[in-house]
């Protein structure tokens, strides 16, 4: 299987309402790794590297998010997987 490594810009009422939270949980169960923050303009920003099909689970995960997020938009950048990270953070 292939690995690949994206950044994750995720716009919308996504603070306050256990994004990062959620998304590392999900990035965990799919054995996924990286990192999560909030940014001051209101998105939230991840990195995700592991296996593609993974990766793309947790993707879709942040285009809803949790109960209480509103989702407007999210931006996916492919990069060059690095395998830089050995777990999932918040950040």
């Amino acid at each position: 299987m292939q690995k690949i490594r994206v950044h994750v810009y995720v716009a919308g009422h996504v603070q306050g309402v256990f994004f990062r939270q959620n998304t590392k949980r999900h990035a965990q169960s799919h054995e996924v790794c990286g990192w999560v923050r909030n940014l001051s303009d209101g998105r939230v920003e991840a990195v995700f590297e592991g296996e593609e099909t993974s990766v793309k689970e947790v993707i879709d995960y942040c285009r809803h998010g949790p109960s209480l997020a509103k989702v407007s938009h999210v931006d996916v950048i492919f990069e060059t997987y690095l395998n830089e990270f050995l777990d999932f953070k918040i950040v």
